[in-house]
């Protein structure tokens, strides 16, 4: 995430899942946008074998970003980097 990443860190969750399905979720650390929390509200009761990809699905429909401003490095719109950087973060509060 380059000079952002190091400044200020990624999105950061605590979760619990029981029985295969997310039970708890809590954004230790989110985008400064909300688009974290308002997703993280809709991952309750999801299969925990899906929890990753929907989390980066559900913050790139909460996401204030333009998509329309694709990055030349990453060849992707700030939306879809959110989308990414999202899913990351979820799989591994999953592994922990």
């Amino acid at each position: 995430m380059g000079e952002y990443g190091r400044r200020f860190g990624t999105p950061r969750f605590r979760i619990e899942v029981t029985k295969g399905h997310l039970t708890a979720i809590e954004v230790l650390r989110g985008a400064p946008c909300g688009a974290t929390w308002a997703a993280a509200a809709r991952m309750i009761g999801r299969p925990a074998n899906d929890a990753a990809t929907r989390m980066g699905l559900e913050v790139q429909f909460f996401c204030s970003a333009d998509p329309a401003g694709w990055d030349p490095l990453f060849g992707h719109s700030p939306v879809h980097f959110a989308g990414k950087v999202h899913r990351a973060a979820m799989e591994a509060a999953l592994y922990r």
